[in-house]
This record gives C-alpha cells, sequence and structure tokens, in this order.
C-alpha cells in the first residue's frame, strides 16, 4: 500500500522522517490507505517555500486576470473528476454521496467566485478619501497579507480547505495547507490539481499528518504572516495564542450550539424536513447545526411525534449505497465521544425519546441512529455543549421573548434559525439572536457569497463573500501632499 506524500514547491514528496498514518474507511473500520505524516522538519521547508514565493512576486506580481485564469482552470478540473473526489470522499469521512457531491461542486464554485471577485476589486479604481484639505490626496489599496498557514477539519475536508485557499490565491498570496489527519485525502487531490492547473512552484504547499506534529509547527512559525483555522475552541484559542506572540493575524470559524426557534403558526411538516436537514445533514458533524430547537407550546407535541416518525424513515448506512441518507461518523474517536454524551444524559436521567444506539444490522463501522431529546434541562451537557454528531435537543417555550433568551443562553454564536408564517416577527428574532448566520425559514444551506463566521466563542472574523477575500488583504493609505505647495511648518 503506498503512502501519500506531501506536496512542497510544487514537489511530491516523502516526509523527512517517513512517517505515515493508517487511513480508516468509517463505514468498514478498515485501513485502505496509508497518509505521509509530516513534522517541523516539512514544516519548514513548506513555509520556506511558501516565502519564497511570495517575496519573489511569482504570483502576487501576476494581474488579478492572470490569477483568475488559474484559479478557473482549477475549477475545471475539481468539476471534471467531481464523481471521483465525491467517492473518495465518501469513503475517507463516511458522508452520504449525495452531500459529498454537493461540496465538491462548491469547492469548485469557489474558485470560480473567487477569480471573479478579485478581477472587480483590480477593476475598481483605488477608494480615494476626501481628507478635508485640498492640498492632500488620500487613497487605500490593497496588498496581499503574504504567507498563509491554513488548518482545517475533517467534516468538510475539501470544502473547508477551499473556502481558505481560494481567496487566498485569488489576493496574490502564498499558502501552506494543513488538513485534518482524519480526512486529507481530497485534499491531496486538490494539490494535484492546483499543479495542473498552473500555480507556481511555492504558492500552494499541502502538509498532512498530526496536528501536534504538523499543525502546531505552522501556527508557531514567525515567517508565516495569517493563520486561517476552522475546528474545535480549544484548538483555536492555541493557534490564537501562537499567533499573538508575533502579533500575526488570525481568524478563527469555530465551535457552535446553534437555535432554531419554531413558532405555531408555520407548517409543521415544513418544521420537521428543517429540523431534520440542520442536524443530520453529514451525521450532525456541521459546526453550525441546529441542534437546539425550541419549539412553541402548542404545537410541540405534535411536532415531536412527527419528528420520531420521519427520524425513523431515515436510511442509514454505507455512503456510497443508493438511498442513504445518513453514514457513519467520521471516527472511532469521535464515535466514542458522542456515545459519551449519550452516555452522560442517561446517567443524569435524560434518555432519548428517539435512537441513541446501533442501528439494528451495522454492526461494523461507526453508525448512530439519529437521536432525539426532549424536555432536557437548560443546564444539562447536552444542551449546552457542541455534541457533533445526529443529535438534537428539542425543548418548548411559551413566549418569543422566552425563546430569544433560551436562544441566546450560549456561549457560542454561529447560527441560529427561525421559522414562522409571520415573516415580521422572523425578521425581529433573527435580528435579536447573537449569532453570525441567521436562517428564516430554513437551516443550513449556505452560499459563497455571503459572509460566514460567529459571534462569541464560535470565532473571529467571516469567511466566504468579499468578506473572505478580505481575509487575505492588508489595507494601506497612500497620502500625497500637492508638491506645487509649500508646507511651512519649520521653513517659512
Amino acid at each position: 500500500m503506498m503512502a501519500t506524500q506531501l506536496f512542497i514547491n510544487g514537489q511530491f514528496t516523502d516526509p523527512q522522517q517517513g512517517k505515515t498514518l493508517d487511513v480508516i474507511d468509517p463505514a468498514t473500520e478498515q485501513v485502505f490507505d496509508q497518509l505521509a505524516a509530516a513534522t517541523a522538519e516539512d514544516v519548514e521547508l513548506a513555509v520556506n517555500a511558501a516565502r519564497a514565493s511570495f517575496d519573489s512576486g511569482v504570483w502576487q506580481n501576476q494581474t488579478a486576470e492572470q490569477r483568475g485564469k488559474v484559479l478557473r482552470k482549477v475549477s475545471e478540473l475539481i468539476n471534471e473528476r467531481l464523481d471521483e473526489i465525491a467517492a473518495l470522499e465518501v469513503k475517507d469521512n463516511g458522508k452520504p454521496f449525495p452531500e459529498a457531491q454537493w461540496d465538491v461542486e462548491d469547492a469548485a464554485f469557489c474558485f470560480t467566485y473567487y477569480a471573479e471577485l478579485a478581477e472587480q476589486m483590480a477593476a475598481s479604481p483605488d477608494e480615494l478619501i476626501d481628507v478635508g484639505d485640498d492640498r492632500f490626496s488620500s487613497k487605500v489599496v490593497k496588498d496581499p497579507v503574504g504567507v498563509v498557514g491554513a488548518i482545517v477539519p475533517w467534516n468538510f475536508p475539501l470544502l473547508m480547505a477551499v473556502w481558505k485557499v481560494a481567496p487566498a490565491l485569488a489576493a496574490g498570496c502564498s499558502i501552506v495547507l494543513k488538513p485534518s489527519e482524519l480526512c486529507s485525502l481530497s485534499c491531496v487531490e486538490l494539490a494535484k490539481i492546483i499543479k495542473e492547473a498552473g500555480v507556481p512552484d511555492g504558492v500552494f504547499n499541502l502538509i498532512t499528518g498530526l496536528g501536534t506534529e504538523a499543525g502546531a509547527p505552522i501556527a508557531e512559525h514567525p515567517l508565516v504572516d495569517k493563520l486561517a483555522f476552522t475546528g474545535s475552541v480549544p484548538t483555536g484559542s492555541r493557534i490564537m495564542a501562537a499567533a499573538a506572540k508575533d502579533i500575526r493575524t488570525v481568524s478563527l470559524e469555530l465551535g457552535g450550539k446553534s437555535p432554531f426557534i419554531i413558532f405555531d403558526d408555520c407548517d409543521i411538516e415544513k418544521a420537521v424536513e428543517w429540523i431534520m436537514f440542520g442536524i443530520f445533514w453529514n451525521q450532525g458533524q456541521v459546526c453550525s447545526a441546529t441542534s437546539r430547537v425550541l419549539v412553541h407550546e402548542e404545537i410541540f407535541e405534535s411536532l415531536m411525534v412527527r419528528l420520531c416518525i420521519e427520524a425513523e424513515k431515515i436510511t442509514t448506512g454505507p455512503g456510497m449505497e443508493e438511498g442513504v441518507l445518513l453514514g457513519p461518523l467520521v471516527s472511532a474517536g469521535q464515535y466514542n465521544k458522542v456515545l459519551g454524551f449519550i452516555a452522560d444524559a442517561r446517567a443524569a436521567g435524560i434518555e432519548p425519546v428517539f435512537g441513541g444506539e446501533r442501528p439494528a444490522g451495522l454492526d461494523t463501522g461507526y453508525y448512530l441512529q439519529p437521536t432525539i431529546y426532549a424536555d432536557v434541562p437548560t443546564d444539562a451537557t447536552i444542551w449546552k455543549e457542541e455534541v457533533f454528531g445526529p443529535v438534537v435537543c428539542v425543548n418548548k417555550f411559551a413566549s418569543e421573548e422566552e425563546a430569544i433568551a433560551l436562544a441566546n443562553d450560549s456561549e457560542f454564536g454561529l447560527g441560529g434559525a427561525v421559522m414562522s408564517d409571520d415573516l415580521q416577527r422572523c425578521d425581529r428574532v433573527a435580528k435579536a439572536l447573537k449569532a453570525g448566520i441567521i436562517w428564516v425559514n430554513c437551516s443550513q444551506p449556505t452560499f459563497a457569497q455571503a459572509p460566514w463566521g460567529g459571534y462569541k466563542k464560535s470565532g473571529i472574523g467571516r469567511e466566504l463573500g468579499r468578506w473572505g477575500i478580505e481575509n487575505y488583504f492588508e489595507t494601506k493609505q497612500i497620502t500625497a501632499f500637492n508638491k506645487d505647495e509649500r508646507w511651512g511648518w519649520y521653513i517659512k
């Protein structure tokens, strides 16, 4: 079994220490590949390559149109291999094949979108500033931030990488990408595509391996100008601390425990559909998953009955099987973590009203039934903490004010949703929720054109849209004094 390789300075290469990690199919629990496991020596080579490429200007000094042509080629090559890459993600991550297809298609779109956005920004004149003194002219220009260290999670392996790689490349930066050791294979394919598309050597580098051995050296490297991270709050805190030592730019997209408020004037079947999409998509392994559902007391009982009936219909199994809507969790570690939440709830006297067990007939693989809790104490761990699995808690409320208070009672603030036929009420609630992403009459649809990020412990900064590319620019003012004027402060 041949191991994957790192991608450094335009070349695929083995790790300096020759380390590898097993790649396990979560549907079978079997090893099917070996992943190159980098260490600090490899990170040093990758960062130096990125630094040299950036300082040489080989990429940043190209026009936005020239970079855009290459990025469109990346998009084209991803689309040509869409089903192949999606199938690889299913085997690596466990998600159902239609979900993986959606993710890979979105990744391809991101490259086209940021190519167009960079070209639009370049075509616009520099922003002129009126400083109130005719002797001066002032303008704002954008410079690429430099070398980017990007560390991304396993739940959307390719897409989360592309959310950073595409805008960083569009802005003219060089980048060192480190995906999760649990799901790196689609990022290895991305490196092959980026090389084929013609990105200059050293501009994009891929480091795979453990967070402690490969991720931490990127976060701590003094030649990295910006750190962009998506993942857990504890790791994000460590990355922020590492960036603080040298006062480097950082953007963090972290955890969530997002609320979904459902009022009594909405269609119950539509509400159940969106509850399920909000928590069972990608096995609930979604940072923005609406895992705290608040339902008006008038429809609580009828909605719960309908929710349990529909949850029972969900087909669980290997992601490549036709009709499967819930695959295995990503790894033994994540599976046991989710089971630990269920066991802790049980120890506290909190039992699910549906699910919470391994599905019948699936004796191998990291499978868990869709799991539903009702009337959960709001101080319970399973209500307050991010489970990151197909587990939803549903509580009732009596008034709009109570629903908002319960929704905002969290240390997280990534997403939130509200459902009602009264659109004015939806607007009031959306404005009152303390979160960066709010859905009205839906949950989870995401568009590359709109900003993504959270309040509180859910992170710092925004990805996607024009906000995403702004992450990879420094803002510079250039102020000029009229050469025909005299200042006359010291010399009259």
